[in-house]
C-alpha cells in the first residue's frame, strides 16, 4: 500500500473510509493535500476504481494541476484520465456538452466583470438612471450574492432562500440574465447556477452524472458557497460517497461568498457522516502552535480541533511595539538581517504579512533603499499599481506639461467623455503643429481656429474643464506650492477619488487606501526635506523604482503579501505587521459585529500558522492614516496569545514627541507600555467623537474665487479638511473644489 506509507493514524483513517459521507477537519499544516492524494491513489490502486468514476474539486487551477500531477506520479497513470478540476471549470465543460438543454450554443461566452458591468450600465441607462444615482457595482454585488445562494432565473420558492422578490434590484437581475442569454453568454457565478438549473429541469441529465461520478472529493470545503453546496448534494445523492476536506478555522473568504455554515452544518446536509480530525501539525514549532491554538480557541463558530506537534519547542513569538510605521519597517529589516547573518538563511526564507495592500509601501521603500530583492506575492508592487501610476501621471504632468505620455494616460481618467477617438484627433493635431499634446490642447482652446477637428459641445466643455483644472495645478507648482497640497488638489478635484468611491467594491476600497498611503509617502518626503519640490519627489520615486536590485537566484527574494494571499503558503520566518485595532481586526469588521471579528481572528490564525521557525508580530504606537495621526492601540488578538509563548519587545524612543502627543489625546490611557505587559489591565477605549463642525460654505451661498470671480455654491460635501464644494460661475461652468486649498471667500455684497 504505497499510497498509505508515511501517514499517521488519522490520515490513514481518512484515506481508507469509503462507506458514506465523510468530513475531514484538517488543521493548518496537518498534511491534508498529502491525504487527499493518498486517498485518490488508494481508490485507483487498492480499490481498483476506474479514474472516470472519481471527481476531485478545488478552487484554483494551480491546486488542481498539482494534485493531478502528484496522483499521476504516485500511481503511474496518465493524469488526463482524472477529473481533478475547479468547480467553475467542471461546470463550464459540462454545460458545453449539454447545451441542447438550456438554450445556449456550444460556443457560449463567459463574461468577465467589465463585460458584466457594461450590461448593468446599459440596463440602468434604459431606466434613465445614472451611475451616480445607483452604482453598477452595487447591482453587480447584488446579482453575485443571488448566484452565490443558488438563484437562477425562474427558480421557484426563492423566499425559502431569504430572497426578497420586492427588492427593486431584483428586476435588474432578471433583465441582466435576459441580456446574457440574448448574447449567448454566462458570467462566472452563472456557470454554477446554470448547472443547478439544468439538473432541476432535466433529471435524466443529473442521473447520468450521478452514475458516472461515484466518488466525490472536495478540497478547501470551507470556501464553498451555498450554490456549490447544492451542486455537491445533487451529485452525491446517488452513491453518497463524498469526502470533503476543510478547516473552519481558515474560513476567511466570506467577502467572496464563502459560507462557513457549509462546514459547520455538514451533518445537517448529509446523513451518517464520519468525522475525521487531522490535528497533528508538521509545519511549525511548538510555541507557534500553542499560541495559534489559544487565539483561535476564542472563536465560537468552529467545530473544535486542538492542534499539536512533535516539532521542537522553538523560539518564543516576538511581539514588538514600535513608534511609527517607518520604525516598524526598519525593525523588520534589522531583525531579518540578524537572522540571515547568524544562520546564512536566504531571502526567500522570509515573509512579511499585512492586513491591507497599502501597508506594503513603507517596507518596499526601505527594501529598495537597501537594495534588497523582494516580490509582492499575489499582487503588484506599490509603485506599479494602477492607481499609483495614475496619480503619478497627474503629478508628472503638473511638473512637466509637455509629458504627452502622462497626459494620454489620464486625460480620460476618471471618465470625462474624452475617449480614444478624441485623443487620436488631438495627437494628430500635435503632430501636425509639432507640439506636445498639452501644447496642442492649449492651441485648440485658445483660438477661433478648430484646425479641422470636429468636437461636440459636450466634449469641448469636458476638454476645457480638464485644461482649466490642470492649468491651476501647474500654476500652484510653479509658485512653489508644497507637493502635499498639489497631491490633495489632484486626487479631490480631478474626480479620481469620487469615481473610486462610487464603485463601492473591495478592489476600489483597496485602491483608495493605496492612494492614502501614497499621500503618506509625500508627507514623509516633505518632513525629511522641507523645501523640496514636487519634481524632486517624483525624481526620487523614479530612481528608487528603476534601480537594479540584487536578484541573485541563490538568495531569492523576500515575500511581501496580504494575509489572504498567504493562505496555503509557509515560510521559516514570518513578520505579521500592523497588529492594531482598526487595522487588524479591521474597523469594518468591528462595525459589522462578532461574526466578522471572528473571521478576522481566523485570518490572524492563518497568519500565525504560516510560520515554521520564528514568528514576529508588530504594532505601532501612532500610525498616519489619510493625513491623521491615529493611536489605535495593539490588536485585541495580541492579548489572546498566552504569555508563556511570547516575548514582548518595547522599542520606544527616548523623549518621544509621539508619546507626548498621544498622552495629550488620552491615547495611552490604561495601556501599560512596560516590558512586562499586564494583559488584564488593557482596555480599548471608544472615545466619543466630537460633533462635526459646520461647513464653511453652505449650499446656495455666494462666493468669490480669485481666478474665476463670483459664483454660487450648488452643492457641498464633507466638512473640515474634507469639505468640498461644487460652484457654478456666471458662464455656466461648474467646478469642484477642495475648500482648504481653493482661493475662495464669502461674497457679502
Amino acid at each position: 500500500m504505497v499510497a498509505n506509507s508515511g501517514l499517521n493514524s488519522a490520515q490513514k483513517n481518512a484515506v481508507e473510509y469509503f462507506d458514506g459521507p465523510m468530513m475531514v477537519l484538517a488543521g493548518a499544516g496537518s498534511g491534508k493535500t498529502r491525504m487527499l492524494v493518498a486517498k485518490m491513489a488508494h481508490l485507483l490502486q487498492e480499490a481498483n476504481v476506474g479514474p472516470y468514476k472519481i471527481i476531485a474539486l478545488t478552487f484554483s487551477n494551480k491546486a488542481a494541476r498539482e494534485m493531478r500531477e502528484r496522483v499521476s506520479r504516485l500511481c503511474g497513470i496518465n493524469g488526463q484520465a482524472l477529473t481533478v478540476t475547479t468547480f467553475h471549470s467542471f461546470c463550464a465543460r459540462m454545460l458545453r456538452t449539454e447545451v441542447e438543454y438550456f438554450g445556449l450554443s456550444k460556443n457560449f461566452s463567459i463574461y468577465d466583470e467589465d463585460e458584466s458591468k457594461a450590461i448593468v450600465k446599459s440596463i440602468l441607462g434604459k431606466y434613465g438612471i445614472s451611475p451616480k444615482e445607483i452604482s453598477p457595482y452595487d447591482v453587480l454585488s447584488y446579482i453575485d450574492d443571488l448566484k452565490n445562494k443558488g438563484v437562477y432565473q425562474g427558480r421557484e420558492n426563492l423566499e425559502a432562500l431569504g430572497i426578497d422578490l420586492d427588492d427593486p434590484f431584483f428586476k435588474y437581475f432578471d433583465e441582466y440574465e435576459h441580456e446574457l442569454h440574448r448574447s449567448n453568454a454566462l458570467d462566472f457565478g452563472g456557470l454554477i447556477t446554470a448547472v443547478l438549473c439544468l439538473f432541476e429541469r432535466h433529471p435524466h441529465v443529473l442521473k447520468r452524472f450521478q452514475q458516472r461520478y461515484e466518488y466525490i472529493l472536495v478540497d478547501e470545503y470551507q470556501d464553498t458557497n451555498r450554490a456549490q453546496l447544492e451542486l455537491l448534494k445533487l451529485l452525491a445523492s446517488e452513491h453518497k460517497k463524498i469526502c470533503v476536506v476543510g478547516d473552519e478555522d481558515q474560513s476567511i473568504y466570506s467577502w467572496r461568498g464563502a459560507d462557513i455554515n457549509n462546514i459547520l452544518d455538514f451533518e445537517k446536509h448529509f446523513t451518517n457522516v464520519k468525522i475525521v480530525k487531522l490535528e497533528q501539525n508538521y509545519r511549525s514549532s511548538a510555541h507557534i502552535i500553542k499560541a495559534a491554538s489559544a487565539v483561535i480557541g476564542n472563536n465560537v463558530l468552529r467545530k473544535g480541533k486542538q492542534l499539536w506537534t512533535e516539532n521542537d519547542e522553538g523560539e518564543k513569538i516576538t511581539i514588538a511595539e514600535l513608534e511609527t510605521e517607518k520604525d516598524e519597517a526598519n525593525f523588520v529589516l534589522s531583525e531579518l538581517e540578524k537572522i540571515r547573518k547568524a544562520g546564512q538563511e536566504k531571502y526567500h526564507d522570509f515573509a512579511i504579512f499585512y492586513r491591507n495592500n497599502f501597508q506594503s509601501r513603507p517596507f518596499e521603500d526601505v527594501l529598495r533603499q537597501k537594495n534588497i530583492p523582494y516580490r509582492i506575492v499575489g499582487g503588484i508592487k506599490f509603485y506599479d499599481r494602477k492607481e499609483i501610476k495614475d496619480v503619478l501621471a497627474y503629478l508628472r504632468l503638473v511638473v512637466n506639461p509637455q509629458d504627452s505620455l502622462a497626459l494620454s494616460r489620464i486625460i480620460n481618467i476618471p471618465t470625462r467623455g474624452i475617449g480614444a477617438t478624441t485623443l487620436k484627433k488631438l495627437e494628430d493635431l500635435a503632430g501636425q503643429l509639432n507640439l506636445s499634446l498639452w501644447g496642442a490642447i492649449e492651441k485648440l482652446l485658445a483660438g477661433a481656429d478648430d484646425f479641422g477637428i470636429r468636437l461636440t459641445p459636450k466634449i469641448k466643455l469636458a476638454l476645457k474643464n480638464f485644461a482649466s483644472f490642470l492649468g491651476e495645478c501647474i500654476y500652484l507648482n510653479e509658485k512653489g506650492t508644497s507637493p502635499k497640497i498639489i497631491f490633495e488638489k489632484v486626487i479631490h478635484e480631478s474626480g479620481y477619488l469620487d469615481e473610486l468611491r462610487a464603485m463601492r467594491d473591495y478592489e476600489s476600497a483597496a485602491r483608495i487606501e493605496n492612494i492614502g498611503e501614497f499621500g503618506r509617502a509625500i508627507e514623509e518626503f516633505q518632513s525629511a526635506t522641507p523645501n523640496a519640490t514636487l519634481a524632486e519627489f517624483i525624481e526620487g520615486i523614479t530612481l528608487d523604482t528603476t534601480q537594479n536590485l540584487d536578484t541573485d537566484n541563490q538568495m531569492g527574494e523576500i515575500s511581501l503579501m496580504t494575509i489572504h494571499g498567504a493562505k496555503g503558503l509557509e515560510f521559516p520566518f514570518v513578520f505579521v505587521v500592523g497588529a492594531e485595532e482598526g487595522i487588524f481586526p479591521s474597523s469594518k469588521s468591528m462595525e459589522r459585529g462578532q461574526n466578522s471579528v471572528e473571521e478576522e481572528r481566523r485570518l490572524f490564525y492563518v497568519a500565525m500558522t504560516r510560520a515554521m521557525e520564528k514568528l514576529f508580530i508588530t504594532f505601532v504606537r501612532g500610525r498616519v492614516l489619510w493625513g491623521q495621526l491615529k493611536f489605535n492601540g495593539p490588536s485585541r488578538f495580541l492579548f489572546e496569545v498566552p504569555k508563556e509563548n511570547t516575548i514582548w519587545s518595547q522599542n520606544k524612543k527616548p523623549n518621544s514627541l509621539l508619546e507626548d502627543v498621544g498622552k495629550e489625546h488620552g491615547a495611552f490611557d490604561n495601556y501599560d507600555f512596560s516590558q512586562e505587559v499586564d494583559h488584564e489591565r488593557y482596555v480599548i477605549h471608544e472615545k466619543a467623537k466630537a460633533p462635526p463642525p459646520n461647513v464653511k460654505f453652505q449650499k446656495g451661498s455666494r462666493i468669490i474665487h480669485t481666478v474665476y470671480g463670483k459664483g454660487t455654491v450648488l452643492d457641498t460635501e464633507g466638512f473640515g479638511a474634507e469639505e468640498k464644494v461644487i460652484i457654478m460661475f456666471p458662464d455656466g461652468a461648474k467646478k469642484r473644489f477642495l475648500v482648504k486649498f481653493a482661493p475662495i471667500t464669502a461674497d457679502h455684497n
